[in-house]
């Protein structure tokens, strides 16, 4: 029920991980770390993709993409959080509340959409290999890089649209480290089953329809892989998708936890928990997952280092 006098809220208060000072420093240096991890090891895979022509495929054309949404929504969140953990004042503008809030829920669509891309590639590749070179052009390629940014973006404008349609006249404190659209419809003093509503059908139609195809995809894969009849093959086959089914499960497992149930205080508090893992574990991870158990990437980092450093 919408309060008869109020007074509108003009910055919002994040009250981060924990309210306990003495944990502040601490985990300014842990996530500071992981942070910079994160951006070292994404922009060297976007580098050595985009320098090493060994690596112009479509598989690492879209892991470059791949890379850079996860800095991109690892940098919307991350900075201001170190800044907070050395601040007594931990504000946020209501302009910059709902700017991260878009910003955020944009490239996390975007994200399990390049995962979804991701698994296609690998069926073509694996189930329909003479058809790849063309089936795969450049411009396809383009436009299946296009769609999960355009399709992101449209999907948070139109969440950061109804969240700002409700009315937020206090209390002001996000119980969370950033702008999560849970913990800003406990805020809200208006009506929010329409946006509780939004946000479920949303979340779950995404989640489900990008995994639904990427299960599907690699049910064909799986498939045509133990019709191969080398074990070599099978091996060689299997681990062009170990990396990415190791990341679709790491960043679609906590996603689901994240946002297939109702908002409350217990949920947010999980929520926090399960944020940390896909906020800054996974885009940190990715990079990490895709070198050690890429022989391409290895062998791409191997030639890059004895160019620099071996060359006459």
């Amino acid at each position: 029920m919408l309060k008869e006098n109020y007074t509108e809220v003009t910055e919002f208060i994040l009250l981060g991980l924990t309210d306990r000072a003495d944990l502040q420093p601490v985990l300014f240096v842990v996530f500071l770390v992981i942070y910079l991890i994160t951006v070292i090891g994404n922009v060297g895979m976007i580098l050595l993709i985009r320098t090493d022509t060994n690596l112009h495929t479509p598989m690492y054309f879209f892991l470059s993409h791949l890379s850079f949404v996860d800095l991109c929504y690892a940098t919307n969140v991350t900075p201001q959080m170190l800044v907070h953990f050395l601040s007594k004042r931990k504000t946020i503008s209501f302009l910059g509340c709902f700017i991260q809030f878009h910003f955020f829920i944009a490239l996390v669509i975007a994200d399990y959409y390049m995962l979804t891309v991701m698994a296609y590639d690998r069926y073509m590749a694996i189930c329909k290999p003479l058809l790849y070179a063309s089936k795969m052009s450049r411009g396809v390629c383009i436009s299946l890089v296009a769609a999960p940014y355009i399709y992101g973006f449209a999907n948070g404008l139109t969440q950061t649209i109804l969240m700002l349609r409700l009315t937020f006249c206090g209390p002001n404190e996000i119980n969370h480290f950033y702008c999560a659209d849970p913990p800003l419809l406990v805020l809200a003093c208006s009506d929010t089953n329409f946006n509780e509503t939004a946000m479920f059908v949303g979340a779950g139609f995404n989640l489900t329809c990008s995994l639904t195809i990427i299960l599907i995809s690699y049910i064909f894969i799986f498939t045509a892989i133990l019709r191969i009849r080398s074990a070599e093959g099978r091996r060689k086959a299997f681990s062009t998708c170990g990396s990415h089914l190791t990341a679709v499960t790491v960043f679609y497992g906590t996603l689901f936890c994240m946002y297939l149930r109702p908002p409350s205080e217990t949920s947010v508090e999980q929520g926090k928990i399960v944020a940390v893992f896909y906020i800054f574990v996974s885009p940190m991870l990715n990079p990490l997952i895709y070198s050690l158990r890429n022989k391409d990437v290895k062998n791409s980092v191997r030639r890059m280092i004895q160019r620099k450093f071996f060359a006459k």
